[in-house]
C-alpha cells in the first residue's frame, strides 16, 4: 500500500472514532439519571402511547372457521399455542369462538397440536 492510501484510512479510521464519541456522550446531568441510569427520573415522562388492536372478526367480517386452517394459524404461535386476546387484538366473544374452532381443526388434524 502507498503513503497515501495509509494515510487515507488513517483519517476515515479517526473520523468514526470522533462519531462514536459523539454518539457515546450524551450530555445529561448526572443529577438528572435515576438510580439506574436510564434517564430521568419518575414514571410518567417520555410515555408512549400504542395504537388499539381492533378485532378482525368485527371489522373485517371474517368468521372463525376450523375449515380455513391458514387463516388460523395466523392466532397460534410457532409451536401451536392460542394465542391470549391482548396479542392478537380480538374481542372476547369472537376469542372464544376462534379458540373452539382452532380445537376443532386440532381434532380433525387440520392444524397440529405441538409442532416441535
Amino acid at each position: 500500500m502507498s503513503d497515501e492510501q495509509v494515510e487515507k484510512g488513517l483519517k476515515i479510521e479517526d473520523e468514526l472514532n470522533e462519531q462514536r464519541i459523539d454518539e457515546e456522550d450524551t450530555g445529561e446531568n448526572p443529577e438528572e439519571l435515576d438510580k439506574t441510569g436510564r434517564g430521568r427520573t419518575g414514571r410518567g415522562t417520555g410515555r408512549v402511547f400504542f395504537k388499539k388492536k381492533v378485532c378482525r372478526f368485527c371489522t373485517q367480517k371474517l368468521k372463525a372457521d376450523y375449515k380455513t386452517p391458514e387463516v388460523l394459524r395466523r392466532f397460534t404461535t410457532e409451536r401451536g399455542k392460542i394465542l391470549p386476546r391482548r396479542i392478537t387484538g380480538t374481542c372476547a366473544k369472537h376469542q372464544r369462538v376462534l379458540a373452539l374452532e382452532i380445537k376443532r381443526a386440532r381434532c380433525l388434524a387440520l392444524l397440529p397440536f405441538v409442532e416441535k
